[in-house]
C-alpha cells in the first residue's frame, strides 16, 4: 500500500476545503502562488542537501526526517497547482508515463553533445 497521486489530490482537496477562506484557495488564479510556494520549499530541500549533504540525509535520522518533511511540502504545493488548474491524477499519470517513455528512447548524450564537448 503506497501513497497514490489520487491520495495526494484527495488530501490536498481536503486541506483546501478545511482552510477555505483562510488560505488563498485552489482556483486557477492562485496556481502561480502555489507554484512559487513549491519553489520556496525546493529551496529548503536544497539547503538541507547543501548544508548537511546527501550522506546525512541517508545516515542521520533527524536530517532525513527534516528532508522528507520538506519534500512532502514540495509535493503538496505541486499537487495544489494541479488542483488549481483542474488536472486530475489520471491525466497527470498519463502525461508522466508518456514523458518517461519518450525519455527512455532519447539519446541525451547525443542531443546535448554540444554542451558536453567543452568538458572532455
Amino acid at each position: 500500500m503506497g501513497l497514490t497521486l489520487k491520495d495526494m489530490a484527495d488530501i490536498q482537496a481536503a486541506l483546501q476545503e478545511k482552510y477555505r477562506g483562510i488560505w488563498e484557495g485552489d482556483s486557477p488564479e492562485t496556481a502561480k502562488n502555489h507554484l512559487l510556494y513549491a519553489v520556496e520549499e525546493i529551496g529548503e530541500v536544497s539547503a538541507i542537501l547543501k548544508k548537511r549533504g546527501a550522506g546525512a540525509v541517508v545516515a542521520d535520522e533527524g536530517v532525513r526526517a527534516h528532508f522528507c518533511e520538506e519534500m512532502a511540502d514540495v509535493f503538496m504545493y505541486l499537487t495544489d497547482v494541479m488542483l488549481c488548474c483542474g488536472v486530475t491524477p489520471e491525466e497527470f499519470e498519463r502525461a508522466y508515463r508518456a514523458k518517461a517513455e519518450r525519455n527512455l528512447k532519447r539519446d541525451f548524450v547525443g542531443e546535448h553533445s554540444h554542451y558536453l564537448d567543452g568538458e572532455k
